[in-house]
């Protein structure tokens, strides 16, 4: 034991005189280490491997599994959010940096995408959405109408005080010529529309004896065609229900004088009364003007008038 201490001696010594030195030198290594890019790559690798996430993970799952207070880790958390060191990072080129890079993964993200898709197929996100759309279409019909109705007012006083006749506080119960007009517009578009997809069809199988015809057959068949397209249009609606899309989107109804809609014969007449007020450039509505039920040319013949649905009656 003695020979083995006094063999180990030197080393021991030489031991005890270098651990000062090698203190120095691990300091100013590491301090060089720090001084270098080696911050930056660290910094770098914690976002690129999540490891600032993984690790709040684990510790709010260790202090759940401890019974550690939730009020209290919240605490921590807001005294570390508002903390004006943290604040000052947040709003300098990096923390907006690492924001915009995690960002950037959370949309791009699967998970992010899938929740996205079944938010938006969601049957409560298209309800909200068919309701935000009915009632912008109901909102607009609304502002429509009622700028038709103002339109009608002032069209007929300036016809009135045009041939100095009195004011008719019973008119505003009748539709009036703004109103029937928007109303004519609409339905003109879908019957047109209708005719055209029907036409169309006919013209597919009429292509298969395209050399039986000649141009100017195919123009008057084409005409025709639209003006029993119209009649039906019209007649089907008036004869029905009083309204046509047009006429119901404006809350204007045809009656008769008993109150009810007009017969199939009565809607054929008042569709030739419409047809002949229209071909004198629309000379046949005038009367609407000063009639004190608004009735044109096409409602004398026929025997009705246009009520506005939207008054009271009396």
């Amino acid at each position: 034991m003695r020979l083995d201490r006094f063999a180990l001696g030197p080393v021991r010594a030489a031991a005890r005189s270098g651990r000062g030195m090698i203190t120095s030198e691990a300091e100013r290594a590491i301090d060089a280490a720090f001084a270098g890019p080696l911050p930056e790559a660290i910094g770098r690798s914690l976002i690129e491997h999540h490891v600032v996430e993984r690790v709040a993970e684990g510790m709010v799952e260790t202090a759940a599994d401890e019974g550690f207070d939730a009020d209290r880790l919240k605490q921590l958390v807001d005294r570390i959010r508002q903390s004006p060191g943290v604040q000052d990072w947040v709003a300098g080129d990096e923390g907006r940096q690492l924001t915009s890079t995690l960002t950037r993964q959370l949309v791009e993200s699967a998970a992010f995408k899938q929740a996205l898709e079944d938010v938006l197929s969601s049957p409560e996100v298209r309800a909200a959405l068919t309701s935000q759309a009915a009632g912008f279409g109901g909102e607009f019909a609304e502002a429509v109408r009622r700028r038709s109705r103002i339109a009608d007012e002032r069209v007929e006083g300036r016809a009135r005080r045009l041939l100095r006749r009195p004011p008719n506080g019973q008119s505003v119960s009748f539709g009036g010529f703004a109103s029937r007009a928007v109303g004519l517009v609409v339905d003109a578009a879908l019957a047109e529309l209708a005719f055209v997809v029907v036409a169309a069809a006919i013209a597919l199988v009429a292509a298969l004896a395209s050399g039986l015809h000649s141009g100017w057959l195919a123009g008057a068949l084409a005409g025709a065609g639209w003006l029993i397209a119209a009649a039906i249009y019209f007649a089907a609606f008036w004869s029905t229900t009083g309204q046509t899309p047009g006429m119901r989107l404006m809350h204007l109804q045809v009656v008769t004088p008993d109150g009810m809609p007009p017969s199939v014969y009565r809607s054929l007449v008042r569709f030739v009364g419409l047809i002949l007020a229209i071909v004198p450039l629309f000379a046949g509505s005038l009367p609407v003007l000063f009639d004190s039920r608004r009735r044109g040319l096409q409602d004398f013949l026929s025997g009705t008038v246009v009520i506005d649905s939207d008054t009271p009656r009396t």
